[in-house]
């Protein structure tokens, strides 16, 4: 479980309006899971089933909790990258793009968030997203296609084509 962990925490987060709420559903979700390894079918992938776990209890925790502030998203960088580190002007543009394109993905509705969060920030298959998300694969594809169409509407203008490249990519 803890090799999901961080996955784990990053689905809460795409729930839960804070980033300490989201440790709480991961923690009690991973306990969850851990008592309900029983249940899981062997030849199945671990970690849609995990994070579908983790959905589930963020969501039914934000459902009791009743808050209704602006969503929190961690965006982890990947330390496996090599790359050159960018001039301060690049890496403050990196710095805002990145700012506006959370800020406006938490604007959108929860099923969008959450197929865009799985797909793109938690890198999972179409397969592993309908899995942890409960819904057909053909969902997600319609679904996400929708989203992105709503993300792109209400992006800052100037910033909809590098993020739809990115997404195409």
């Amino acid at each position: 479980m803890e090799r999901y962990r961080e996955a784990a925490f990053h689905t809460a987060c795409l729930i839960n309006r804070s980033a300490a709420e989201a440790e709480d559903a991961t923690q009690d979700a991973l306990v969850k899971a851990y008592y309900a390894l029983s249940r899981f079918r062997t030849g199945s992938s671990f970690r849609p089933w995990l994070l579908r776990i983790v959905a589930n209890e963020s969501r039914n925790r934000r459902r009791s909790a009743g808050r209704h502030e602006g969503l929190v998203l961690r965006v982890a960088a990947d330390p496996l990258r090599e790359e050159a580190s960018p001039s301060p002007e690049a890496a403050a543009i990196e710095r805002e793009q990145a700012e506006a394109l959370l800020s406006t993905l938490a604007g959108l509705r929860e099923k969008d968030r959450l197929v865009i969060g799985c797909r793109y920030f938690l890198e999972l298959t179409e397969a592993e997203t309908a899995q942890a998300l409960g819904i057909r694969r053909g969902t997600v594809k319609s679904r996400l296609s929708r989203a992105l169409e709503h993300l792109r509407a209400a992006l800052p203008e100037g910033m909809e084509t590098g993020v739809m490249e990115a997404a195409d990519g």
